[in-house]
């Protein structure tokens, strides 16, 4: 059902997007046979608002003239270069969110001092920040993942430190009678009754703003990283009046990337909570 709604809003979109051309775009022309729209919509013209089937066409055109290689191709491997970069900072960005979340719930002196610094760190634009962390780290794979890592791990530290502290206060209390330690505490029933904030938590870093899919793309512009989806944003865009078609495409392949990235962390959430009543439910 979930994919039936995703791909009936697709075609909504789809529709959409072509009746504003239909109403307020620019003159088509098809075997002789000429549509004047009755309106002039001012981003409806081909250059603001390329026709679906010159995307599409677009993507199965040479990216550049003379070349084996085509536009979908292109970003099919700039696409799997940034999922990389991305998912290394994901995967250290959830590590040290969740460490820093046990390590905020077993110390209130150290979370008092350092989650306002935690939330601080959020409000600084990542566009500013960027070329700061490319400056320090190199230009380089490197750089792409500290700022994937550094926009994933917020969500996963204040949702973890919600989730470590779900438990039940009686199994604590029932615990803590047998003599179980605190590593036993926290690996037998903190961290399994914390794991649907955790999902939650990645769901949130993979889409959102502040995703590392977002991190990658905008670290591989100051990063002079030349295989990713984010040089190839900036490269299109500067070709804009020749091929707005590319720009467009590079723009749904992130999207698509985006969805995917999504994806994963979906199966891995059903398969780990399988059984398990959802967050919202308990």
């Amino acid at each position: 059902r979930r994919v039936a709604t995703f791909v009936a809003f697709l075609a909504v979109g789809i529709a959409l997007w072509e009746l504003v051309k239909f109403i307020g775009g620019d003159p088509w022309r098809f075997d002789g046979w000429v549509w004047q729209p009755p309106l002039e919509i001012w981003f409806a013209t081909d250059l603001r608002l390329p026709h679906v089937w010159d995307i599409v066409a677009a993507l199965v055109n040479p990216v550049q003239r003379s070349a084996d290689e085509s536009l979908a191709q292109f970003l099919a491997g700039a696409a799997l270069y940034t999922w990389l970069e991305a998912a290394i900072g994901f995967v250290a960005g959830t590590v040290i969110g969740i460490a820093l979340a046990a390590t905020f719930v077993h110390s209130g002196r150290l979370e008092r001092a350092f989650v306002p610094y935690v939330i601080a760190s959020q409000t600084i634009p990542i566009v500013a920040l960027a070329p700061m962390i490319v400056f320090a780290f190199g230009q380089d794979v490197l750089s792409v993942v500290v700022i994937a890592t550094y926009l994933t791990f917020f969500p996963v530290t204040i949702a973890m430190i919600r989730g470590l502290r779900s438990p039940d206060p009686r199994a604590l209390e029932l615990m803590r009678s047998y003599a179980a330690s605190k590593w036993s505490i926290f690996w037998k029933l903190r961290m399994p009754a914390s794991l649907p904030y955790l999902f939650t938590a990645l769901k949130i870093a993979a889409t959102s703003a502040t995703a590392s899919i977002v991190g990658a793309i905008v670290g591989e512009g100051p990063g002079g990283i030349p295989d990713g989806l984010g040089r190839a944003i900036i490269n299109f865009n500067n070709q804009y009046i020749s091929g707005p078609e590319k720009l467009w495409a590079a723009i749904l392949a992130t999207a698509l990337l985006g969805i995917v990235f999504f994806g994963v962390v979906r199966i891995l959430e059903a398969a780990v909570l399988r059984g398990r009543p959802a967050l919202s439910e308990g």
